[in-house]
């Protein structure tokens, strides 16, 4: 593959870049975490320019630049730590719904979706499948849902949710469940890095059978956790390459024993390691987003879960890294280099951490798959 992007990609890079860069200062951040965690204003700015459609096919109303479009815009709120849950609606909102609604529930929320007056995200939890909190009781010819999950990001400010449930047969169907549900509550939670998330509850919620997704539920929410890991690893990408950059800046400055910091052998190795990190993150992250986007689907488990290895592993050194490389500095929660090392810990353990990730990947190459396998 090209490791550079193409003309579109470049573009779409650019106007992210704009918007966050303007709209995403630290005075800003300051107040929408003490609100919540959602700027409802940048995410309309977002909508407005297009960029939450980034990824969705044209047959769906999007701008058709698949994962890679998506890369190149996470890239650029992870720089700003900005407060929109875009990994969340993009990767597992709005990509599962163009790619496996009907096209009755396509048309009932895709539209609003992308235009910004509406938002629907996925409970999602580690392990592809295999350890399912929620579960599905028959209903005639409906089903009620029952149970819990511990942590969805955007859940709070959602207006349905893309639920994977284990039917009693032991197989899994996707449901789509609007918010406003009865028997359904959100818990807020304090998040790491303050972003708006809450905890899900299910006590018989009501769910007919025209709000399951056709299709292999199994399967629905293999791809979506794909995606979902390879967007928050495009995020790291950013949140690492920032912290590094203010990490340089900051030890060329600042002055010790008469010379700058960045002058000193170990703090020059030390940065050099977390932009070897840092752009692991990227090679690895763009790879599967490229093999998803020429759909090459079979080779993508192996590759996202590579991208989502280095994003924890990688990230959480990098993060460490740039906070110690400040000092004193790095120690001051008000600091800016602090939230980034928050936005780096809840990306390394969102959707499994470098260890999980890690026996995953093994699981994987056991059954044969191959990490570097040509395309």
């Amino acid at each position: 593959m090209e490791f550079e992007f193409n003309e579109d990609l470049s573009a779409v890079r650019g106007l992210a870049e704009q918007i966050f860069s303007a709209r995403s200062d630290v005075k800003q951040l300051r107040k929408i975490e003490q609100s919540g965690g959602f700027d409802a204003n940048l995410w309309k700015t977002l909508a407005d320019s297009d960029l939450i459609s980034i990824a969705v096919p044209e047959s769906a109303g999007g701008a058709g630049l698949g994962m890679l479009g998506l890369v190149a815009v996470l890239e650029q709120q992870g720089r700003r730590v900005a407060q929109v849950p875009l990994w969340s609606v993009v990767a597992t909102g709005a990509l599962p719904l163009a790619e496996f609604a009907s096209p009755e529930q396509a048309q009932a929320w895709l539209p609003g979706l992308l235009d910004g007056s509406r938002i629907v995200t996925t409970a999602l939890e580690t392990g592809n499948g295999r350890r399912l909190p929620v579960r599905a009781e028959a209903d005639g010819a409906d089903w009620r849902l029952f149970g819990e999950v511990a942590s969805v990001p955007a859940a709070e400010v959602a207006d349905a949710l893309l639920v994977p449930a284990r039917l009693p047969d032991g197989s899994v169907a996707v449901v789509l469940v609007r918010t406003d549900a009865a028997g359904l509550t959100r818990t807020p939670l304090s998040a790491t890095n303050y972003e708006s998330t809450a905890a899900v509850g299910f006590d018989g919620v009501a769910v007919a059978a025209a709000d399951v997704l056709p299709g292999d539920g199994a399967q629905i929410l293999a791809w979506t956790l794909r995606r979902a890991r390879v967007a928050l690893a495009a995020l790291a990408i950013g949140v690492c390459s920032e912290a590094l950059a203010m990490t340089a800046a900051y030890t060329s400055e600042r002055v010790q024993f008469g010379r700058p910091l960045s002058t000193n052998q170990a703090v020059a190795v030390r940065a050099a390691d977390t932009h070897l990190d840092t752009e692991s993150i990227r090679l690895t992250t763009q790879r599967a987003a490229w093999l998803m986007d020429i759909g090459k689907e079979d080779e993508t488990e192996a590759a996202a879960l590579v991208a989502k290895f280095w994003a924890s592993r990688g990230g959480l050194r990098a993060v460490h890294a740039t906070q110690h490389l400040h000092g004193g500095m790095g120690a001051d929660v008000d600091y800016p280099i602090h939230r980034y090392f928050l936005w780096g810990r809840q990306i390394a353990f969102t959707l499994g951490s470098a260890g999980a990730i890690g026996a995953e990947l093994g699981d994987e190459l056991e059954k044969g798959a191959s990490i570097g396998s040509p395309a």
